[in-house]
């Protein structure tokens, strides 16, 4: 079985890596081929309106666009499974995952009112992580429920992951940012988070069966 994991955070070592890493260990523990893939390390865009995947006669499996996503997409063709992880930045994930998914999705869905077709079924997981407290979450709940939705119509079955309050500097006093309390946010870094990451490992694990 393969796995593909997305991290749509330009960082490589930070909540949402680290949330993504626990997943992958999830499944390699149960024998799963992984793969992370860092989208900030990648040049390219997203849909550009071509409607190359729509003209009639044209038989399309993916976006067309030639670019460094251009490959990633045939790996997500053979993959069995991926996990999409984003932090949130303005209320939605960032702009490389948005692409990711617009490029993604795109060319599976049908203009001329036909079901939506990536060819096989695959499993999907979508992990976000932010600084919006759980008392905020409603706020986000229909972009979190559209997602999911998305993912399940044109991918196969889905799980959500959400990761809140997270530890965002590693040292706060180098930082304008007295809104937030530094200790609670080390401290619940080292209590909830870490039960954030054995329920991603335990979705790894999960998505191998």
């Amino acid at each position: 079985m393969r796995i593909i994991a997305f991290n749509g955070s330009p960082r490589k070592n930070w909540n949402t890596y680290m949330l993504l890493n626990e997943v992958l260990k999830g499944a390699e523990s149960k024998g799963a081929e992984v793969e992370l893939i860092n989208l900030y390390d990648l040049t390219y865009k997203g849909c550009t309106s071509c409607f190359a995947c729509k003209l009639r006669g044209n038989t399309v499996e993916q976006c067309t666009i030639k670019d460094d996503l251009f490959p990633v997409l045939g790996k997500i063709r053979k993959s069995d499974a991926i996990i999409l992880g984003s932090p949130i930045y303005f209320g939605c994930v960032t702009g490389e995952m948005r692409s990711l998914m617009e490029r993604l999705f795109f060319p599976y869905i049908s203009y001329d009112g036909k079901p939506p077709s990536f060819g096989k079924k695959i499993k999907t997981a979508f992990i976000y992580t932010m600084n919006a407290t759980e008392s905020e979450l409603p706020g986000y709940n229909k972009m979190f429920s559209d997602n999911e939705k998305i993912l399940e119509r044109l991918l196969g079955k889905s799980e959500t992951l959400i990761s809140t309050e997270t530890y965002q500097f590693d040292d706060y006093s180098k930082y304008a940012a007295s809104r937030f309390d530094s200790k609670q946010r080390a401290a619940r870094h080292e209590t909830i988070f870490k039960e954030d990451c054995k329920k991603a490992f335990e979705l790894g694990e999960r998505l191998t069966i």
